[in-house]
């Protein structure tokens, strides 16, 4: 047992008297330190299957890593490196584009595909620890609606990764505000919704610029109003974006899909792919999504948090 207490010891004292002529923390080598630390612990502990009855072994070393180290070593930081290496125990899966701080707000998430769902987004969205935390909080991944959830992969080194409009879209999407908006008129609270919705794409959503909201399409000697219009450069097409501050009715599908029409035949380019509609509403009906027959027209729901 000892011999891997001083092996532990070792690691550490390495690491923070190289810590100490440093400028700018190597994120990469605290995140490989903590892992072998984990290995370490797992192994003391006679494996995977009996390392959650080590816990006295912890608190033990724990104690005397804190006293020469400093508060990083306590009880409760080396039971997460263990449990970091229980969920990542080939090291080479690690990510040096999060940080352990990242990577502690995932450890207590049992499901893989859940935690490489949030991995891909801090690293598509550069989420600073702040942020990551509020996606989790926000029960992000439970809410994807289409997404194939029990079949997320990491993100390969270059950060590519296949998209779907189905990967990005959240059921319902969470609008917060400060405001009271309860006796707000229809048309007014269509207006206010829209706004949000505007930097709630670009804030969150993967690839999206604003092209307008209430953009004009002329046809015919008609001008059409589309709530808000995107362009993706991930999916490489424009998304239409129709919000309802009711239940969906048949018609607005028709709507949607006209506009959808108007987009591809007035905008899109060769290069394009096919343009995407989302109907955002304030309640699903079933009966209603019997009338989406498109591939291209998808339906999701709001919900304002105050």
């Amino acid at each position: 047992m000892d011999k891997y207490y001083l092996e532990i010891k070792n690691l550490i004292e390495n690491y923070e008297v190289n810590n100490r002529v440093r400028t700018i923390q190597d994120n990469s080598e605290k995140l490989l330190m903590n892992w072998n630390i984990g290995r370490l612990l797992v192994e003391a502990q006679g494996g995977n299957k009996r390392a959650k009855y080590g816990d006295d072994l912890i608190k033990k070393w724990s104690q005397k890593l804190s006293k020469l180290y400093g508060a990083n070593y306590s009880y409760t930081n080396l039971k997460n490196m263990r449990q970091f290496y229980k969920l990542y125990p080939i090291s080479h899966t690690l990510c040096d584009q999060l940080t352990w701080s990242h990577y502690r707000y995932l450890l207590p998430i049992k499901n893989e595909n859940e935690r490489n769902y949030y991995i891909n987004q801090v690293i598509l969205n550069s989420l600073s620890v702040r942020e990551l935390r509020e996606l989790i909080k926000s029960k992000a991944y439970v809410r994807l609606s289409y997404a194939d959830k029990e079949n997320i992969k990491l993100i390969d080194s270059n950060n590519s990764v296949s998209m779907t409009i189905e990967d990005m879209i959240k059921d319902p999407i969470l609008i917060k505000t400060n405001e009271k908006i309860d006796k707000l008129d229809e048309k007014a609270l269509h207006k206010y919704i829209i706004n949000m919705l505007e930097n709630k794409f670009l804030e969150l959503g993967v690839g999206f610029a604003l092209i307008g909201h209430e953009y004009k399409i002329k046809e015919n000697n008609h001008i059409f109003k589309i709530d808000l219009l995107f362009f993706n450069y991930e999916l490489n097409a424009f998304v239409v974006i129709e919000l309802k501050t009711r239940e969906a009715l048949s018609k607005d599908i028709g709507q949607l899909e006209f506009y959808v029409h108007l987009v591809d035949k007035h905008l899109k380019k060769n290069n394009h792919n096919k343009t995407i509609g989302l109907l955002i509403i304030k309640k699903k009906d079933k009966y209603i999504l019997e009338y989406t027959t498109s591939k291209d027209i998808f339906i999701t729901t709001y919900k304002i948090k105050d």
